[in-house]
Formats: structure tokens, sequence, C-alpha cells
């Protein structure tokens, strides 16, 4: 059986090469686009046990991406996603609360807080 797939959605290449080696690290699989609708056209939605998504990204944000998992992925919707952003302020959370993240993390995060949080999503889309 493959490992878990992580999805990681971020406009800032470092950031993907950074979390993919993390995700990686961990033993799992991990494939990484630099914006949400190059993930949407993708089939990988439907294989991910986790998401990873910036907030802040140009066309669509990492918040209006769960809302669009939530109502056009209702097969997917159970998938956990993980939000991460520069700048996380109570609306914010209450945003990412609203459309559903398991999680929103502030930029720069501590690795262990988000292992524990991509450990807990996995095992909850098992």
């Amino acid at each position: 059986m493959a490992s878990p797939l992580v999805s990681i959605i971020d406009d800032d290449a470092g950031m993907r090469t950074s979390l993919d080696g993390l995700i990686r690290s961990l033993g799992y699989r991990a494939v990484c686009f630099e914006c949400a609708e190059h993930f949407l056209d993708s089939n990988a939605l439907q294989h991910s046990a986790c998401v990873i998504a910036d907030v802040q990204m140009r066309e669509i944000t990492g918040v209006e991406l769960c809302w669009i998992v939530q109502e056009r992925y209702r097969s997917q919707a159970g998938v956990p996603v993980i939000l991460i952003s520069a700048f996380c302020d109570e609306r914010m959370r209450a945003s990412a609360k609203a459309a559903g993240a398991v999680a929103l993390l502030q930029k720069p995060f501590d690795g262990d807080e988000l292992v524990g949080f991509i450990e807990a999503a996995i095992c909850r889309s098992r």
C-alpha cells in the first residue's frame, strides 16, 4: 500500500521545497502546486490524505480553496486542509475555521506543530 499523499499549494517556491522535504522526511508522498487552480485542475485532491495551502495566493486563496472543496467536491470534502499564512489575526482564524480548515498556522511556524497537525490530519483521513 502506498504511503499517504500530502498536497502542498504555495506560490512561494522556497516554501514548497521546504514543505516537500518535511513531508517526505516523515515517510509520506508529496505533490506540489504553485496555485490552487493547478491543484484543482489535477486529480491530486481525490488522492490526497491532507492538503497544506498558503492563504495568500493570487487567484484563489487558501480559504477560498477550502470552500471550493466543500461545495464542489463533496466526495473529497473530508480531506483535511491545513492553512499557512504570514498574517494571522482573529478574523482570518474565524474565516479559516468557517471554511473547514483543520488548522491555521502563522509563518514562520514551528515545524513540530505542523508535523502534529499533519499526523492528526492523516489519521483523520484514513
